[in-house]
């Protein structure tokens, strides 16, 4: 019987300053600093910074010794996203069932406790140099063995959990990652766009969503399709050097009231093309949020058969063009804007032509 996972435990980035990082996450995005790890906490060679809104935890982790491989992971890559963790009822089960389904062992199961318990994982390789890390928590009261509590309370901007995470991968590469998600984690086809459906006048991708059964998991797979000029995809793995996490959706249930304390707070977001809202309320139909209060905080509303959603898009939360953040309403709706792409994508080749990019 394949083992299931039961949600993404938690998201951990590797960043060149975590304290810093973590100042921004809470500033900006309003989460609350929780837990903390360190050499004051018996981890002498790096710090973790783990912030929590909702049910979403961030992990910030930067290494404190040159010789620490993290150090080159960053040389190459810049801060991003190292590890999505998968709360698990039997790691070495489901460990077992990964490796014998073709992944590559990053860790083999172990335990980590403290006075208050122990908690096994294990870890497997994905795309590029991202990873997957299985928590059996056992019944473990805090966030992980040795973390302690360190608590600095951000402004809530009312995020709620993870939607879905989106990895970019290189050129005929996605079918090949589809097929893999589904041998060693049970990760399922769920919906496909191709390059008919995702383009612009110059650029192109293809996209394949894998989600668990329940759906609450779910991981859109991106690669380039061939254009008049460089798809946002083909950019990210320059600057990324290999494949990685291309954005985080994070939920709302107040997208409007989210948007706007963001943007109070700095968030920086796309804008939305010149007369996108011209023919939205005609292909979108009746909505329940104030139109005009979705026009002047520049959201993007598409529907299918089942509802309708909202979302927005960050720009790059660190200076390389690779990592970025999305915010999502969904109103039954349980696609992925599939009727905003050419929007989204327009806006997007316009930062990639000031970046030189394009």
């Amino acid at each position: 019987m394949a083992q299931a996972l039961r949600r993404v435990h938690h998201v951990e980035l590797a960043v060149g300053n975590a304290k810093q990082a973590a100042y921004y996450y809470r500033k900006a995005f309003g989460f609350d600093q929780v837990a903390y790890r360190g050499p004051e906490t018996g981890c002498p060679g790096r710090v973790s910074y783990v912030l929590k809104q909702g049910d979403i935890w961030l992990v910030l982790t930067t290494p404190l010794h040159h010789l620490d491989p993290l150090n080159t992971w960053l040389t190459l890559h810049g801060d991003g996203v190292r590890d999505i963790a998968f709360e698990v009822e039997d790691a070495d089960a489901i460990f077992a069932q990964a490796v014998a389904g073709g992944a590559k062992p990053e860790s083999a199961p172990a335990d980590a406790g403290d006075a208050r318990g122990a908690v096994r994982t294990a870890a497997i390789k994905a795309y590029g140099e991202t990873i997957h890390t299985f928590v059996q928590r056992n019944g473990y009261p805090g966030f992980l063995p040795g973390f302690e509590i360190r608590e600095i309370k951000g402004r809530g901007a009312g995020l709620t959990c993870i939607d879905h995470i989106v990895a970019n991968v290189e050129d005929r590469q996605m079918d090949r990652w589809v097929t893999w998600y589904d041998r060693t984690l049970g990760l399922g086809r769920f919906v496909s766009y191709d390059d008919k459906d995702i383009s612009t006048e110059y650029t192109a991708l293809r996209s394949t969503v894998v989600a668990s059964a329940d759906r609450v998991i779910k991981f859109p797979i991106n690669e380039p399709a061939e254009g008049l000029k460089k798809s946002q995809i083909q950019e990210y793995i320059d600057a990324n050097v290999t494949a990685g996490v291309q954005h985080i959706a994070l939920a709302s249930d107040d997208i409007l009231e989210t948007i706007a304390a963001l943007r109070r707070n700095g968030v920086e977001f796309l804008a939305v093309p010149e007369g996108y809202y011209r023919e939205l309320w005609e292909r979108v139909g009746v909505i329940q949020e104030d139109r005009e209060a979705v026009k002047e905080l520049g959201l993007l509303v598409d529907r299918d058969d089942k509802g309708y959603l909202l979302q927005l898009f960050t720009k790059p939360v660190q200076d390389r063009p690779t990592l970025f953040i999305e915010i999502i309403q969904r109103r039954g709706s349980d696609s992925f804007g599939k009727g905003n792409f050419k929007a989204l994508f327009v806006t997007i080749e316009q930062e990639q032509a000031l970046r030189g990019n394009l």
